[in-house]
């Protein structure tokens, strides 16, 4: 494993310490926390795409510096290979459709980061060896230019250069990037890996298994206010926490089997569980139900739970979302997979 040491600039050393400082919210493991909130309403359709256009499935929704939310489908169905359809897709804060692009250059659209300066690092989670496609992670401008790819179009590995089935992506303040790599338990990879802000490689940690520092499927990633890396371990029920050079501090199963996670300047969390279930089987996380689960990460407490049917007129209507983000001013957004949809929830 490699690491390397990092001065930091006077500057960000001063924006670090204004926050206040705690300890790794404690793993507060017991009986789950399926208690409906009841300060939310769901808004099915908030988002107002063009004549003829539908909404796929989604993963990824997030909004941007200038108050303009993205939503990254799947051309209307649950895979882009051979549509036309341009699938990053640019709303108003009010929901309405601004422009489309990337028709082509996607195979399955999966993880999803905003950067500081508004660029969109997408996750291709499918590959096309003949087409030259997928197994990669692309970085966009809000004008839809490619300004870099990572990994090597329609190639499948474990190296430095390539991914297998890449779940989710982050960029840290400094530029560094992180993608959480591998989609299936047991199978491919179940790795962590850091590369600087120009694309090359630093470092990687994880490995199969439900050790500490291991993975199956690291679905999403956030870094709280103190810059610890938050990891949503889907099929290991957990989010775990690391320091950005791959040091474990800490592991937390309150929040469910989560497939996104979102922390906003608060340090409040939001992770979204779209897969719990009591049946044997992919899934089986008995007791739990999916939804969205809200709450500081500076005690670890579980506060509100926007659960998958609570909130429709038929129970287990949606799949609980695999992507979740918060605008700040009590809207919390679900990128839905199953239903084909973002929904968003407004605080009352």
């Amino acid at each position: 494993m490699k690491r390397s040491g990092l001065l930091l600039p006077a500057l960000l050393l001063v924006s670090v310490s204004a926050f206040a400082a705690f300890d790794v919210p404690p793993d507060r493991s017991g009986a789950p926390y399926n208690t409906p909130s009841m300060r939310y309403v769901a808004d099915m359709d908030f988002f107002k795409l063009p004549p003829g256009r539908k909404m796929g499935s989604s993963s990824a929704v997030r909004g941007d510096s200038k108050g303009n939310i993205w939503v990254v489908d799947r051309c209307g169905a649950n895979d882009c290979n051979g549509s036309p359809l341009a699938m990053i897709m640019q709303f108003d804060a009010k929901g309405n459709f601004i422009k489309a692009f990337g028709a082509g250059t996607l195979l399955f659209p999966h993880g999803f980061y905003i950067d500081a300066e508004d660029n969109l690092w997408i996750t291709d989670g499918h590959v096309d060896a003949g087409r030259k496609l997928g197994d990669l992670v692309r970085k966009f401008s809000p004008d839809g230019r490619i300004l870099m790819t990572l990994g090597k179009p329609g190639v499948s590995g474990s190296g430095h250069d390539t991914f297998h089935e890449p779940s989710s992506v982050l960029v840290a303040p400094d530029g560094s990037i992180f993608v959480g790599d591998g989609h299936t338990p047991g199978k491919g990879n179940a790795r962590i890996v850091k590369f600087d802000k120009n694309g090359k490689y630093l470092m990687e940690w994880g490995g199969h298994g439900g050790g500490p520092g291991q993975f199956e499927v690291p679905h999403s990633m956030a870094l709280d206010s103190q810059g610890r890396l938050y990891v949503a371990d889907r099929a290991n029920n957990r989010i775990q926490i690391f320091t950005q050079d791959g040091k474990f501090l800490g592991q937390m199963h309150q929040f469910s089997r989560d497939s996104g996670i979102f922390i906003d300047g608060n340090d409040t969390l939001y992770a979204t569980d779209s897969e719990s279930r009591d049946a044997a089987g992919y899934g089986h996380h008995p007791g739990w139900r999916r939804g969205i689960r809200i709450g500081s990460l500076k005690d670890g407490v579980v506060t509100d739970f926007i659960p998958d049917d609570d909130l429709n007129s038929e129970a287990g209507t949606t799949s609980g979302g695999e992507g979740v983000w918060s605008d700040g001013k009590g809207h919390v957004y679900s990128a839905q997979v199953e239903q084909m949809r973002v929904v968003r929830y407004t605080l009352k």
